[in-house]
């Protein structure tokens, strides 16, 4: 625990000052509309700096909100850490206990993946409860690196290689906002320094046998100390751009898509290649495909880049081309009809179809770009 003052400000620190002009750069304007704003505290420093800014900057209601899994045997002292800081605040608090070993909602999922679902999943609940329009995470710059050179090594499109975005959906109604992607972790440990705050720490967060652990310890650590002081910057400014450029492209692949596709009632969507010709681009194409997987909200978790290619690939290929139909995970069939255009619908009873070879994945399951 740590001796709390809610009213000190330390109006001439230069550190303090940088943090929470950072913090209020990131913050949308609808987030002083008075509706709650919910912040996710998991007791780690980034996320009671965030917190504390927050108290600071903000005069609405804030509400607390902490996911504990049964992950680590150290979980019950954050969250009773995390309770004790919102009281010294004076903010109300709630919390759930994620049984995340037990879930198995997704198959094929990994642990990480199914902590993060279940942790989204109770801090869309608590918005809804508490009238939040706004829920507010502590991912910081350095995060977004690791984020963006996590995508590169694994494999990923230029939509991947955006990183986080400041600002997404988390469900109807709720905005999920990270108001710290342009703030270091350096900034938020001086901030606490300053403000006489301590937090927790996390021991599997050392673990480098996680990747995310790897890049944070051994990676980034050694580019900075060598060659590249600039490491961490550098790949979150060509996240920035990458973004710039894949919501372009997203944009004109809508547009494309609206013009050359139209619903039918079984639910199928037909697209006319003719109104695509002349693109000369199959990524282009391929970019389309995914507009159309988006916007009709097919499943997209085990769509790759190869699955995504191989569409468009039909919407190419001569009309004398003998494989004209793909089978598509998500219960989805592909297949070019008697006049040219390209039909994809759900199928009645998905089901492999022997005849059909299978896509090859490439491992992505991003962005074909």
């Amino acid at each position: 625990m740590f001796p709390l003052s809610p009213t000190r400000r330390n109006s001439n620190s230069s550190a303090t000052d940088r943090f929470l002009a950072g913090l209020a750069a990131g913050l949308p304007a609808s987030c002083s509309g008075g509706f709650p704003i919910v912040v996710g505290v998991s007791g780690g420093a980034d996320s009671v700096g965030l917190l504390l800014g927050l108290h600071r900057l903000l005069h609405g209601p804030i509400m607390v909100a902490h996911a504990e899994h049964d992950l680590r045997e150290e979980a019950a002292d954050d969250r009773r850490f995390v309770e004790q800081l919102a009281a010294r605040l004076g903010l109300a608090c709630e919390w759930r206990k994620l049984a995340v070993r037990a879930d198995r909602a997704e198959q094929g999922e990994g642990l990480e993946a199914r902590a993060r679902r279940l942790r989204y999943a109770f801090l869309a609940d608590v918005a809804h409860a508490s009238g939040g329009r706004h829920v507010l995470v502590a991912h910081t710059a350095d995060d977004q690196a690791e984020t963006i050179l996590h995508r590169i090594l694994r494999g990923t499109g230029l939509a991947g290689l955006g990183g986080m975005r400041l600002a997404r959906e988390l469900c109807d109604g709720v905005a999920l906002v990270r108001p710290l992607l342009s703030v270091s972790r350096a900034e938020v440990r001086l901030f606490l320094q300053e403000s006489a705050a301590s937090w927790q720490e996390d021991a599997t967060n050392a673990d480098v046998a996680r990747a995310r652990n790897f890049l944070r310890h051994e990676v980034l650590p050694r580019c900075l100390a060598g060659p590249y002081p600039a490491a961490s910057d550098a790949v979150v400014r060509l996240g920035r751009q990458a973004a710039v450029v894949a919501d372009a492209l997203g944009a004109a692949a809508n547009h494309l898509l609206d013009r050359a596709s139209r619903r039918q009632a079984d639910g199928a969507v037909v697209i006319r290649p003719r109104d695509l010709a002349g693109l000369g681009d199959r990524h282009l194409l391929a970019e389309v495909v995914v507009a159309l997987w988006k916007r009709e909200e097919w499943p997209r978790r085990d769509m790759s880049a190869a699955h995504y290619d191989a569409v468009a690939g039909l919407l190419t290929q001569p009309a004398s081309h003998t494989a004209t139909t793909i089978e598509l995970p998500g219960g989805l069939r592909a297949s070019i009809e008697p006049d040219g255009s390209l039909r994809i619908a759900p199928l009645a009873q998905p089901s492999p179809d022997p005849t059909v070879p299978p896509v090859k994945s490439s491992g992505s399951k991003t962005s074909c770009l």
